[in-house]
């Protein structure tokens, strides 16, 4: 049952990561600012502007995944020592 379950986690963190990795997540004001300052080339602050909010989409999402595999993992303890 549990593992019918964590295939069905990771299959679904699977596709949401694939969705991140392909998004431009970038506000049309970040987008303009970048676009206005990478014009000017004397300066490359908005480089890592797109990555930098992935970086920050993802931790969220990698945290509640924690959690949830320390509670699964907690239970399935809980229900061998009943077991034994």
């Amino acid at each position: 049952m549990y593992k019918s379950m964590l295939k069905r986690v990771v299959l679904i963190l699977f596709v949401l990561l694939i969705g991140v990795i392909n998004a431009i997540a970038q506000c049309p004001m970040c987008k303009t600012a970048v676009t206005s300052n990478l014009e000017n080339e004397a300066s490359a602050v908005g480089l890592g502007l797109n990555g930098g909010i992935l970086y920050l989409l993802a931790a969220p999402y990698l945290l509640v995944g924690f959690l949830v595999f320390m509670w699964l993992r907690h239970k399935k303890l809980q229900q061998k020592s009943k077991a034994i």
